[in-house]
């Protein structure tokens, strides 16, 4: 640790130039008499650091002690910083690392370069995590990345859809996405399979399967070391996966009207499936609303998502869900007591419950699909 320390203080000192051993105690998070004894340090070790008294006094190194890193243009330099993501890697235990890296090579760069670079990191900032949403707590993240990198069998506790399972991993990479971090794993082969693997007379693994990594209750190494697939590609996989996820979950086709605003919302609301259904549209008619066919999941998650365009779109086929999606609004009505005609409420409760896309049943289906069940049909659900 100390001598990461001091390499820190290195490069801090050739970065920054004349800095008190205040401001360097609150950089290496280290009190003020451990950076004396760091300073003394470097100097034994043959690095010229000076000290210079008075209000506007520091420490410093000698005019001219610098390394110097060849090769970058300038933009890629800048990109090194634009590529660092301080939030993921502090969540896999390399924040103290990027920092330190970005250090090094901000010091390492010719002057005109390292300039470019700290602009980059002043007028650029990248935030992974979706809106409104509450970071996952994962609490198992460097372990998984640790196993993920050394090639370490895991055994875990995993708190999937419909009860809790326990398993073990031969972990092969780590995605983030949405704010979100996976686990991409072989799991030991079960029944039918790890017979047909033991006959073959090849490791008992079953396919990749995607995990994700807060629903982790227990993640323990095994000590023991695996052979990684040399043909596994993890971009190709989970781009593969997400394909299939997207299939997998909207099977159906809803024939919808939709109002200039809600062609508007559409893309947000339904991403990739939004922005194909109007671009396979017709022309507006008078009114200004468009027919539109778009892939949908099932009925009971395919109301609450259609019902959130409110007022600017019409269901209109197929008949099932056109009739789910009137029982809910109905629903909704004698639940708040109003009617279309009043547009006003009598404030007390009704018999009449939620239908077939009420909000607990959406929310149970789309963590059942969304949540668990990432990477397609290989997915841990």
């Amino acid at each position: 640790m100390r001598a990461d320390r001091l390499v820190s203080l290195l490069l801090l000192l050739q970065n920054r130039g004349r800095t008190t051993a205040r401001e360097l105690a609150r950089e290496l998070e280290v009190s003020v008499r451990t950076v004396h004894r760091d300073v003394e340090a470097l100097g034994a070790a043959g690095v010229p650091v000076r000290a210079d008294r008075g209000p506007a006094g520091g420490y410093r190194l000698v005019e001219g002690y610098r390394t110097r890193l060849t090769g970058l243009t300038t933009g890629e330099a800048a990109s090194l910083f634009l590529a660092g993501m301080p939030g993921p890697a502090a969540e896999l235990g390399l924040g103290a690392e990027l920092a330190t890296a970005q250090l090094k090579v901000r010091a390492a760069l010719p002057d005109e370069l390292g300039g470019r670079a700290g602009r980059v990191q002043e007028r650029f900032h990248l935030d992974a995590p979706a809106w409104f949403r509450e970071a996952d707590p994962v609490p198992f993240l460097a372990r998984a990345a640790e196993a993920v990198w050394e090639q370490r069998v895991l055994r875990a506790h995993y708190e999937r859809w419909g009860g809790r399972a326990r398993r073990e991993l031969r972990p092969l990479g780590l995605v983030l996405k949405g704010g979100i971090w996976y686990l991409v794993a072989q799991a030991r082969a079960e029944g039918q399979e790890q017979t047909r693997a033991r006959v073959e007379g090849r490791a008992a693994v079953g396919e990749a399967r995607t995990y994700r990594v807060s629903r982790f209750l227990e993640l323990e190494p095994t000590g023991v070391s695996f052979e990684r697939p040399a043909d596994f590609d993890l971009a190709a996989y989970w781009q593969e996966s997400a394909r299939r996820l997207e299939e997998r979950l909207r099977h159906d086709v809803a024939v919808l009207r939709l109002s200039p605003r809600a062609r508007r919302l559409l893309p947000m609301r339904f991403g990739s499936a939004g922005v194909r259904a109007l671009a396979a549209a017709g022309p507006p008619g008078e009114d200004g609303w468009v027919r539109v066919e778009m892939d949908v999941e099932a009925e009971p998650v395919a109301v609450g998502d259609l019902l959130a365009l409110g007022a600017e779109a019409e269901v209109l086929g197929p008949p099932g869900l056109r009739e789910a999606v009137a029982r809910t609004v109905t629903a909704l009505a004698g639940r708040y007591g109003a009617t279309a005609e009043t547009g006003t409420g009598t404030g007390t409760e009704t018999e009449t419950g939620p239908g077939p896309g009420a909000e607990g049943d959406m929310a149970a289906d789309t963590e059942a699909e969304a949540d668990t069940e990432v990477g397609g049909a290989v997915a841990e659900g």
